[in-house]
């Protein structure tokens, strides 16, 4: 589904500040690029966000999942629209440990719905998850609704 070295060269983009994730900020997940219809997010697990097995937890995983979908759908649109998740389905493969990617791309829709597919890797590229998701866009954030960046 996603190869290395499959990005063209200058297609990457950032995110507005007004798309900043709180919640990704609180799990330790960082962008790790966006492009016109694709988007990354890289997390170094910490203890807390383990199940009772010593794993990443699948509630982190899925949001993972999520949220990194989410930003290629907006990419799509290239962040003049937001979107809010409709379904998320998520297969989880393999023990998640260690430095994860996941990786998203918008893969069809039109003007109101976006569909999404994304899967995490671990270092070792074993694949630990993979989803499908349906996004509908909106509105953008309003100005001045982002937390403020003493948060960080």
């Amino acid at each position: 589904m996603f190869e290395k070295g499959s990005l063209r060269p200058g297609e990457e983009m950032r995110a507005p500040p007004s798309f900043r994730n709180p919640f990704l900020d609180l799990i330790g997940a960082v962008d790790d690029g966006i492009g016109s219809d694709w988007a990354r997010v890289a997390l170094a697990p910490r203890p807390d966000l383990t199940n009772m097995h010593g794993k990443v937890h699948g509630g982190v995983l899925m949001a993972l999942l999520d949220t990194t979908m989410a930003r290629a759908a907006m990419a799509r649109q290239q962040f003049s629209l937001s979107v809010v998740s409709i379904g998320v389905t998520a297969n989880f493969l393999f023990p998640a440990s260690g430095r994860l990617s996941t990786r998203a791309r918008a893969v069809g829709g039109g003007r109101s719905i976006c569909f999404c597919e994304a899967e995490i890797v671990d270092a070792d590229e074993h694949v630990v998850a993979k989803a499908v998701g349906t996004f509908k866009y909106q509105s953008p954030p309003a100005a001045g609704s982002s937390l403020p960046e003493s948060i960080e």
